[in-house]
């Protein structure tokens, strides 16, 4: 006896045999069990899943002629044992009529099959017509077939199948049952192949069945065709070696193994990955290709685990994968990859484009840290739930200053939380031609009372106060409103002293001008004195001059490399400047604000729409650059929000400059130039290209 391959061989016989197919099998099952039989039925979906197997058992169901099916005798459990089911199944019942419309596709062909409708079935209870690939028809062979696909004769049945229902007309659409089938998932072609397998007592590696449902593509017949070759390939074997080897696909170890590479930041393990791929000759692109698509999958992992698909039995791997990765860092690397596949059309060779994809991932890492973070898994965009040890805690919920981790132990920006900023990359360019960044205003009900500065502050005051020294001290209980009197009459006996204090300081601004030369009446000398708040511990202290201290600290403590004064806010603004930052750091270290100094440790607050570039070797630069003035200190910088009294170096700096904005606007408005050529000619003064510029570059 010939040999019978497997797609043949274990062929569904009955619904219940069916794999992968169950929305299809119910609705047919459920109208056959009913009797609410259709004239005409639509299978459609691609090769090998299904669609003429189904033809052949709504047929057997139809015609089989077993006792104990009723009256009607239509079951959906044909028995597979009478003549007309063995028939059926050997492809020798008259009354199953297989048309391949792909050879047949003449009008007059269809004019001839349609001659014999008429008449009665031979030996069958229907008689079935079953049109294959029913959209190869030409449109004369549809038109025909409309009147008898509408209305036939009670004892026909008409079952068409087609992988492209797009090519039929929408006349043949209306007048049928259609049944899309899906395609198989590589899980379920793996678990059909592995019953077959030890049916068919041949030896197999789970791995090489994942590769060959993977190959198949959807396809079960094609999938059993593979394994059929597989096979004899191994010798009655199935060996992941071996199906690898026939399928000439690429080993999917190697792709995870170059993602491993890039999860540990390790370029040299990653070129090393790269030569092992060589040796194998594979096609680079494809190489890219898989790479893209297990970073896609990474991505699904860390958002919704339960939706990651196994379809190469790596789920748990690439679970494990994905916490090892920021979300910044994968959708970075995918979209240089999705980049990389399309620049490898001009690259020198294939290689040298996927190596140099693979680096450019690493070399623009967002974090720029030498670790990558460690990512809990799923991630949640949720608060969690308040604990009275977390409302005691900080303005943004964070631990207390003395017990926040050292910045050098930061691994990354981790998760963006809810407060985090939608915008993307900050410039690198000084912070004074930056575009304003509005930060988030502070929740009142987050402060268990008002902040100092609000009670210290003059009520006929209109400029923006400074931030006294130790933010934290505003989460003290506030004074009482008799403390407050006592400390505005001592504000106002030791302003006097502060504003000379601070003037002796070097002033961040000395002039504005317009770009058509304004008189000396316009240039802005200095930014409005305010006194300076002082802290709770201070306001029993009549010495304690919260206006003089930032002049006293930088004469008597930083001007001299003392550590021990203790380095406010009021410093941080005017000693930013001198600090030599550039770039992302300078513009991090812009947006925060000095909350605490214990002369060891410095604590700064960042604005949250900032904290993804919160990283280390950020920290690192700003903590010698204030070492590089004298402040030694361990410097940990926090992402929370900042209180609305206080300016971040970062909105000093746009104050600043639409202060001299505005001054240069009306300079030129006054001119008496500016004046004539708007009453001359209708002139009229566009002020966004008015740029204000400093004495120092007058002509």
């Amino acid at each position: 006896m010939s040999y019978q391959v497997l797609a043949r061989k274990w062929r569904p016989r009955t619904f219940h045999e069916l794999v992968g197919q169950e929305h299809v099998q119910r609705a047919l099952v459920n109208a056959l069990d009913q009797g609410r039989l259709h004239h005409a039925y639509l299978f459609t979906g691609t090769r090998g899943v299904g669609k003429t197997t189904l033809a052949r058992i709504l047929a057997k169901c139809l015609n089989c002629t077993a006792k104990g099916h009723g009256e009607e005798g239509v079951t959906s459990t044909p028995c597979g044992e009478c003549d007309s089911c063995r028939a059926i199944d050997e492809g020798r019942f008259v009354d199953l009529i297989e048309v391949d419309a792909a050879s047949r596709t003449k009008v007059e062909d269809t004019r001839e099959l349609l001659d014999n409708v008429q008449y009665a079935p031979t030996q069958g209870r229907y008689k079935v017509y079953l049109i294959d690939e029913v959209h190869m028809l030409s449109t004369s062979s549809f038109n025909a077939l409309l009147k008898t696909l509408e209305e036939p004769p009670p004892h026909v049945k008409f079952l068409l199948a087609t992988t492209d229902p797009q090519k039929l007309p929408p006349t043949v659409l209306s007048r049928c049952l259609q049944f899309t089938l899906k395609n198989m998932p590589p899980e379920r072609i793996v678990e059909h192949l592995a019953k077959v397998l030890e049916a068919e007592q041949v030896g197999f590696e789970e791995s090489a069945l994942w590769l060959l449902g993977k190959a198949a593509d959807g396809s079960m017949r094609d999938a059993m065709s593979l394994t059929d070759q597989a096979i004899a390939f191994g010798q009655g074997q199935i060996c992941h070696a071996d199906v690898a080897a026939m399928l000439g696909t690429l080993d999917h170890r190697h792709v995870v193994a170059l993602v491993e590479a890039l999860a540990e930041v390790d370029a040299a393990r990653v070129l090393n990955e790269v030569s092992q791929l060589a040796e194998q000759g594979p096609d680079f692109a494809a190489v890219l290709d898989d790479v893209t698509g297990v970073l896609h999958r990474l991505a699904v992992a860390q958002m919704v685990p339960g939706a990651l698909d196994n379809g190469h039995g790596d789920r748990d791997l690439l679970l494990a994968l994905a916490a090892r990765f920021t979300p910044e860092d994968i959708q970075l690397y995918y979209q240089i990859g999705i980049q990389g596949r399309g620049d490898m059309a001009h690259a020198p060779d294939l290689r040298t484009a996927l190596e140099m994809t693979l680096l450019r991932m690493l070399a623009f890492r967002p974090q720029g840290v030498p670790q990558p973070a460690k990512t809990p898994l799923p991630l949640r965009g949720e608060p969690g739930p308040v604990t009275p040890s977390a409302a005691g805690a900080g303005p943004s919920g964070s631990p207390p200053p003395d017990e926040a981790p050292a910045a050098a132990g930061r691994e990354g920006a981790g998760l963006p939380d809810a407060a985090r900023g939608e915008d993307g990359l900050p410039d690198a360019g000084d912070h004074a031609n930056l575009a304003p960044t509005p930060e988030p205003p502070m929740a009142q009900d987050r402060f268990e009372a008002p902040p100092p500065w609000e009670e210290a502050l003059p009520e006929a005051s209109t400029a923006p106060p400074t931030v006294a020294d130790g933010l934290n001290q505003g989460r003290e209980a506030a004074p009482r409103p008799a403390e407050n009197e006592k400390e505005r009459e001592r504000e106002k006996e030791s302003e006097k002293e502060g504003e000379v204090a601070i003037a002796a300081a070097p002033a961040p601004l000395s002039t504005a001008e317009a770009s058509v030369v304004a008189g000396p009446e316009s240039a802005v000398s200095r930014p409005a004195v305010i006194p300076e708040p002082a802290g709770v511990e201070d306001l029993d202290s009549p010495s304690a001059s919260p206006s003089s201290a930032p002049a006293e600290m930088l004469k008597a403590g930083h001007a001299t490399g003392d550590d021990s004064a203790c380095f406010t806010h009021a410093v941080w603004l005017e000693r930013f400047d001198s600090l030599g930052l550039g770039g992302l750091t300078r513009n991090l270290a812009a947006h925060c604000v000095v909350e605490s100094d214990d002369g060891s440790r410095l604590v700064l607050r960042l604005a949250p729409s900032q904290d993804a570039m919160n990283a280390e070797i950020h920290v690192r630069r700003v903590r010698e650059a204030l070492a590089g003035i004298g402040v030694t200190r361990q410097l940990i910088i926090e992402a929370g929000p900042l209180p609305e009294a206080v300016e971040t170096p970062r909105q000093r700096a746009d104050r600043i400059a639409a202060e001299r904005h505005a001054v240069a606007v009306e300079a030129l408005e006054r001119d008496p130039h500016v004046r004539q050529l708007q009453e001359t000619f209708g002139a009229r003064l566009i002020t966004s290209s008015v740029k204000p510029v400093d004495a120092s570059q007058r002509a």
